[in-house]
């Protein structure tokens, strides 16, 4: 997984720091609004922890979706086109030994089918 800052992969303890971290900030979240409504209100009742609504929470889905992608080692369109020619290649063989084996089995059906009956009319 690249590393935002030079491009160099991260170790596995540094990509689970970086998930705590993340859940993390969602606790802080709930902790800021709870810090807020304790502030407002006079009141010596207990503040009560809000939910991130559901805009809120779109909006946080894409912005981690838009962090893990750029995490993402896209190929180079060099490296597209050579794997699109292995692929292609990998099925052309593959349908080339697929009609071989379709060829020898049907010759070896038919030869049987005909065999069979003059065995049977030898008799």
């Amino acid at each position: 997984m690249p590393d935002d800052k030079n491009g160099e992969l991260e170790t596995p303890e540094e990509f689970e720091e970086n998930e705590e971290f993340e859940e993390n900030e969602e606790i802080e979240e709930t902790e800021v609004i709870e810090t807020k409504q304790s502030s407002q209100s006079a009141s010596s009742a207990p503040a009560k922890k809000r939910k991130i609504k559901g805009s809120n929470r779109l909006a946080k889905w894409f912005r981690e979706m838009r962090s893990e992608l750029k995490k993402v080692v896209w190929p180079t369109p060099k490296q597209v086109v050579n794997n699109t020619f292995v692929a292609l290649t990998v099925m052309a063989c593959a349908a080339v030994l697929i009609w071989a084996l379709d060829l020898i089995s049907g010759e070896i059906f038919v030869a049987i089918i005909t065999y069979i009956p003059r065995l049977i009319q030898g008799w």
